[in-house]
């Protein structure tokens, strides 16, 4: 569940596009940085970067209900993977999206080569066994 903050809305009462793309990066930041860690992999803590980004707006997102954000591993590569997004507010999906991740390796300057245990990880949440050798 991520919630909804009053100030998200814009003047048409609903949650404002860009704000959605700030809800996409509270849910992974979570998953990543926090439900990885517990898992143990700590790797994902390190700095990312979002190679692309792609949200579909299905519906207004509105204030005062939950938001309930659910991803998934649509790709993996060597240096690079694909999130999916399904959002919803009650039984209404509000947006799908996806962003491709790219693990950034500050002092190289560069995207760095995914580690056995993030791709291990990424994995579990694979919706179909796809990898691929693209960066």
């Amino acid at each position: 569940m991520i919630p909804i903050r009053w100030s998200d809305q814009d003047v048409n009462g609903h949650v404002n596009n860009a704000r959605v793309v700030t809800l996409m990066e509270e849910a992974r930041i979570r998953w990543l940085n926090e439900h990885a860690v517990v898992e143990g992999v700590e790797n994902f803590t390190a700095p990312k970067v979002i190679a692309s980004l792609n949200v579909e707006y299905l519906k207004p997102i509105v204030h005062g209900l939950e938001l309930t954000v659910e991803m998934a591993i649509s790709r993996i590569g060597f240096r690079s993977f694909t999130i999916s997004y399904t959002a919803s507010q009650g039984s209404h999906t509000v947006f799908q999206g996806s962003t491709v991740v790219v693990p950034f390796d500050s002092n190289a300057g560069k995207a760095r080569l995914l580690a056995p245990s993030e791709t291990n990880y990424l994995n579990k949440y694979l919706t179909s066994p796809h990898m691929d050798d693209r960066s």
